[in-house]
């Protein structure tokens, strides 16, 4: 019971944490266990794949939910470019030059198609460069 009991303090640990405290946590985690989160997460999503078939691009086209990261920033541009992820995220000025400074990071979460197409939209404009991911 004690084991589950602490599962639970983790999730809600983890659960109080800024994005830009969990995309740390999870370089952490992949040096201290010599992993890369992303290969897992590539990993899993093979099996689906052949069980899309050739829908998979009108899958993608019906997503109602979006990753957003940011995969590139124009140095001659970062002023903007933060102020667009502050503006997109609501985080403050520190964690959001951090986040700019460590691309590729992710901005936000399963955030509603016309807000991804929003905050993918501004933050380009500001000299960024930004990738939607559909779930």
């Amino acid at each position: 019971m004690s084991k589950t009991l602490n599962l639970d303090e983790i999730v809600e640990t983890l659960s109080q944490l800024s994005v830009l405290d969990l995309s740390n946590l999870k370089k952490l985690l992949e040096e201290k266990w010599d992993v890369k989160a992303a290969a897992a997460a590539v990993a899993f999503a093979g099996p689906a794949a052949p069980a899309a078939g050739a829908d998979a691009g009108a899958a993608a086209e019906e997503s109602t939910e979006f990753d957003i990261k940011l995969v590139g920033a124009d140095d001659t541009k970062k002023i903007a470019i933060i102020k667009a992820v502050r503006e997109a995220t609501g985080l403050g000025l520190k964690e959001a030059k951090e986040l700019v400074e460590s691309v590729p990071s992710e901005i936000k979460k399963a955030a509603p198609k016309a807000e991804a197409a929003e905050i993918k939209k501004k933050i380009e404009e500001a000299g960024g460069k930004v990738e939607l991911k559909g779930l």
